[in-house]
């Protein structure tokens, strides 16, 4: 079985932070670390070299393929922040609310906080967070 990629490291998050040149970008990635912070209950730990990642489950498919993964995270990439969202798609009201973004398949992009309503998206975050928490429960 190949190795999982993305996994925990003892990068610190601040010092990957450092290195975001764009200051809207990089207060934005701190006002996300607070919202995520207080939806997970996490502190938040860098995911491979870019994702900055909350809490931590395991799954395990039916192919047998299994790993851990962050309940929730985000990575400021060059074109938008990327945010890490499981079931996003489940909540189309909250996703009309939420203001200029895109979305994909466990992704949810903006440019900046600015363009999107931060309750509507701490909801989006909270509902992920909660639907993940009861598909894949703890030890």
């Amino acid at each position: 079985m190949a190795k999982q990629k993305t996994t925990p490291t003892e990068q610190t998050v601040e010092s990957f932070l450092d290195k975001v040149e764009n200051e809207t970008i990089r207060d934005d990635c701190y006002r996300l670390i607070k919202l995520m912070t207080k939806v997970t209950k996490a502190d938040p730990k860098m995911w491979g070299p870019s994702i900055v990642g909350f809490g931590k489950y395991h799954y395990k498919y039916e192919s047998g393929h299994e790993g851990d993964s962050c309940l929730t995270g985000f990575s400021p990439r060059k074109p938008a922040i990327s945010i890490y969202l499981m079931g996003m798609n489940e909540h189309p009201d909250l996703l009309k609310k939420l203001g200029k973004h895109k979305a994909a398949k466990g992704c949810l992009y903006i440019k900046k906080l600015e363009d999107v309503d931060v309750k509507v998206l701490e909801s989006l975050i909270r509902e992920s967070v909660k639907e993940l928490r009861e598909k894949y429960p703890g030890k």
